[in-house]
């Protein structure tokens, strides 16, 4: 994930209506989102009359003779996805799109487009996103389109002309897009992103396009403020808090609350609880920008104080003074709970150069003298300012892209061709000797940058954690250099800003809270109060070529320096401030790999969505000037996004770091100045120029790649024993079917032997009355005439060997009289019966002396057999 983002599904549902946005301030007629909407059709609308795409076919090969250029097509006539459902996030539109558009660094064909969010690069042949050539429109620094490489690639046509794009990145990244001429692809593409790259509102950006019922609105980031003071102050700071402990000695105050004392700190402060609010006021006049010193940080166990402010307003001969903050400052110190310990000390970090400080004097600012402030010394760390930073990165970015194996000329060797051309040395890795010395310089100079800051900040969190002193750090206007000394030694000093929590809780407080300038520094609208406009944007494009450095050259010199073939999306004050201090962070976790919770990977997955701008946390200057725009309540936050993303993962997930031991790191980290030799940060610098490289090497990777290993074992495990729980389910499912079969069977076996039995006893009853019993099936039907008599024993195995299926019939038929007359043995029953009258045999109703005899021949009385009481159950029911 380089830019923080999921591709939608194809068949995602539809996207709810979006309503209205739920501003703070100031009130609105129109939704700005609305408004933006409307503007954007409305531009692209324009767009579209004016330029016309040429859209062909594309094949499967990254050629250009594989792309039939002669098939036209306007792509606007579709709807505004133009074909890319499958890789569009929600509320993410097409507003350009040119076919057939080759990546010169990788030599991929496919489909460019311009969003509403990104310009988005999908590869013909994989029918995926290529990452290299996808970039946020927000994180796009410069547009060049007017771009002549010398070195060719040998597969193209060098006797066709081709028109290049060229896109310069925030993070680290230089890509080129080759067109086909003579589609006007290019021009319509180049377009778009001078129009998208540089919105003039904030409400324009992609993170104001989502529909703010989907906001999570269960913590906003003033709440979150006030838990992380409480956690400083009490014993919740991680610190076992003692009987003799200085909580007390601060307080939060709510003097802010208006944001009328300082406009770009907090609504909350921590401040001496000696000192009012009012002294507050009086101190805040004579700090640049009202910023008076702050406690940002504090240890309840030994009374040592992290604090921050602006430069002094002492003038050119340092001769202003003001009592308030002079008080203001000199609580910051209080006294040692051991009478025998020297009394505590205060530190004054000026974090600029001391000719810098000295310039500033003459604009009215200036630093401290140590002779105004009790107990005070002033240390000057030599920090650079923005525009050097700036500078400096560019410098390496050209370095980076020149030597890399994947550079935007489309060749690995692209120093050798035109770098210093006098003098082609052998060339390895990308570039030649002479010219990688001469590159290493600019290197360094970055290194000696992230040095300078790592030093400064161990220096103070030294000083605090060692001598138990008191700390107060400034710049010129205390938002940058002072933000990123700060930030870092509280990381050094509080184990608990080393865990994910922890990592939130400090750059909410340090950079939101206390009024970093991101809009400024990433050159991206914001809201303002200057011209009577509430809604203006706080930068001003600066054009130009795209750099002085021989490496730059390489892609040849522009034909012309007017602002339709560069277009910059940075402004003068832009700067890599944030960027810098997760380098420094990076540094120590090569330091320290296992005093943090989260991994390298983090920090840049972290970046990316900064500069993405895709969520709320980091827009406009101020805590006050995101809550006037509605950020909160009307963009997505970014910290769920990748609470989310770490969730998906699991314990195994690439932004934990595998080897976190907070038992063995528990205490402050003071690292030794020989130690601070910093190295370039590969995962950072190297991953689209050297991808191997950017992750081959370091702990950390060997141990992600064990651990990936590992969770791939386990997870064969677990489905391994899954199976052999369903087997065995199923084997215990299966007995228990088999022994109610066998209760069934033997129940069927019970009743069919009682009904044999019943069957037996009714058959001799009936003949007994001189019946005869036929049986008979559907199959064979017996004539009703004949008359079949059948053994209790013949009669069984009969049944037995039935069909199930046929129906079984019984028919009972009684004996004529004559038949029974005629028989001899009723002639000697009536002849030998005691009970025989002159009338003959009066039976049934008199008795019968051999009843049952093989001798007797019964009459039937069909009186005496309606009598006759049989179950009914002795016979199926039909």
């Amino acid at each position: 994930m380089r830019d923080g983002r999921l591709p939608r599904q194809a068949n995602a549902k539809p996207k709810p209506t979006r309503t209205q946005h739920p501003f703070l301030s100031p009130p609105l007629s129109l939704s700005p989102s609305l408004l933006s909407r409307a503007r954007r059709q409305r531009e692209a609308a324009a767009l579209s009359g004016t330029r016309r795409s040429r859209s062909p076919e594309m094949e499967a090969s990254g050629s250009w003779d594989a792309i039939d250029w002669n098939q036209i097509e306007d792509p606007r006539s579709r709807r505004s996805s133009q074909g890319m459902e499958e890789f569009l996030l929600e509320d993410e539109e097409v507003y350009a799109q040119g076919h057939g558009v080759v990546l010169l660094n990788t030599d991929d064909a496919g489909i460019v487009s311009v969003t509403n969010f990104r310009l988005l690069f999908v590869s013909q042949a994989t029918k995926s996103i290529i990452e290299l050539g996808t970039i946020p429109l927000s994180t796009i620094e410069k547009l060049n389109d007017d771009v002549k490489l010398q070195s060719l690639p040998r597969q193209y046509d060098k006797k066709q002309p081709r028109e290049l794009l060229q896109v310069i990145g925030k993070d680290m990244r230089v890509i080129v897009f080759a067109f086909r001429p003579r589609t006007k692809q290019k021009n319509e593409v180049f377009d778009a992103l001078r129009r998208y790259t540089k919105p003039s509102q904030l409400w324009d950006l992609y993170a104001f396009s989502c529909d703010p019922s989907t906001v999570d609105k269960k913590s906003d980031p003033k709440t979150r403020l006030v838990k992380e003071y409480h956690r400083l102050l009490s014993e919740g700071s991680g610190f076992e808090v003692e009987k003799h402990s200085f909580h007390d000695n601060w307080r939060v105050t709510t003097v802010n609350s208006s944001y009328s004392l300082c406009s770009t700190y907090p609504s909350q402060l921590i401040v001496p609880k000696s000192i009012s609010d009012e002294d507050l006021w009086q101190a805040s006049t004579f700090r640049a920008g009202r910023r008076l010193p702050i406690i940002s940080w504090c240890n309840p166990v030994s009374g040592a104080v992290l604090a921050r402010s602006s430069q002094p307003l002492v003038g050119l001969m340092m001769n202003f003074r003001n009592n308030a903050d002079e008080k203001l400052v000199s609580a910051l110190c209080t006294q040692n709970i051991d009478v025998n310990l020297p009394p505590r000390k205060l530190y004054i970090v000026d974090a600029r150069p001391r000719a810098n400080a000295l310039a500033n004097g003459a604009k009215g600012g200036g630093s401290e003298s140590s002779s105004n402030y009790l107990r005070s010394e002033v240390l000057f760390l030599g920090i650079q300012n923005i525009h050097t930073m700036r500078d400096s990165l560019s410098r390496l970015r050209d370095y980076v892209d020149a030597h890399g194996s994947i550079s935007s000329n489309g060749s690995s060797s692209a120093v050798s061709l035109v770098g210093d051309r006098r003098n082609r040395g052998s060339t390895w890795g990308g570039g030649s000797l002479n010219s990688m010395t001469q590159f290493s310089s600019m290197l360094g100079e970055w290194l000696n940058h992230i040095q300078n800051i790592l030093v400064g900040a161990s220096w103070i969190a030294a000083q605090i954690a060692q001598e138990s002193a008191s700390v107060l750090v400034h710049c010129s206007d205390g938002w940058d250099r002072t933000t990123q000394l700060i930030a870092l030694a509280c990381l050094l000093l509080d184990p608990y800003y080393r865990t994910f929590d922890g990592f939130q809780a400090l750059v909410e407080k340090d950079w939101l809270a206390f009024g970093h300038p991101f809009a400024e520094r990433m050159g991206i609208p914001t809201v303002s109060e200057n011209g009577g406009s509430q809604y203006e944007l706080l930068r001003q494009p600066s054009y130009g070529n795209l750099s002085s450095s021989p490496s730059r050259s390489s892609l040849g010199t522009p034909g012309s320096s007017s602002n339709t073939s560069v277009q910059s999306q940075t402004s003068n004050n832009s700067s890599p401030i944030l960027l810098q201090w997760l380098d420094c962070i990076a540094q120590l976790l090569r330091l320290y790999p296992a005093a943090f919770q989260f991994s390298s990977k983090f920090l840049v997955d972290f970046m990316d969505c900064v500069l993405s701008c895709r969520f709320g946390n980091f827009l406009c200057n101020s805590e006050r000037e995101r809550e006037q725009s509605g950020v909160t309540s009307s963009c997505h936050c970014m910290w769920t996004y990748l609470a989310d993303l770490r969730a998906s993962g699991g314990s195994f997930h690439e932004h934990i770091n595998p080897f976190y031991d907070r038992e063995s790191y528990w205490l402050p980290l003071v690292p030794p100045a020989a130690a601070l030799a910093p190295t370039l940060w590969p995962q950072f610098y190297l991953r689209w120029t050297c991808p191997p490289e950017s992750q081959g090497g370091g702990l950390e990777s060997h141990g992600h790649s064990m651990r990936k290993k590992y969770e791939a074992s386990v997870k064969s495990k677990e489905m391994a024993e899954s199976r052999s729980r369903d087997i065995k389910m199923k084997m215990e499912s299966m007995l228990a079917d088999l022994q109610r079969e066998r209760r069934a069977s033997s129940s069927a076996l019970a009743m069919a032997q009682r009904v044999r039995r019943e069957n037996v006893a009714i058959k001799r009853a009936i003949q007994t009355i001189g019946c005869t019993v036929n049986f008979s099936t559907n199959e064979n039907q017996v004539d009703s005439s004949e008359e079949m008599s059948y053994s209790f024993r013949r009669e069984a195995d009969a049944v037995s060997q039935q069909d199930d299926n046929a129906d079984l019939s019984v028919s009972i038929s009684a004996i004529e009289d004559s038949l029974v007359s005629e028989t001899p043995s009723n002639q000697v029953c009536e002849s030998l019966c005691p009970f025989r009258s002159r009338e003959g045999c009066r039976w049934p109703h008199a008795a019968c002396a051999q009843l049952g005899s093989q001798f007797v021949g019964l009459k039937a009385n069909f009186d005496a057999f309606d009598r006759l009481s049989v179950k009914d159950c002795y016979f199926p029911k039909e």
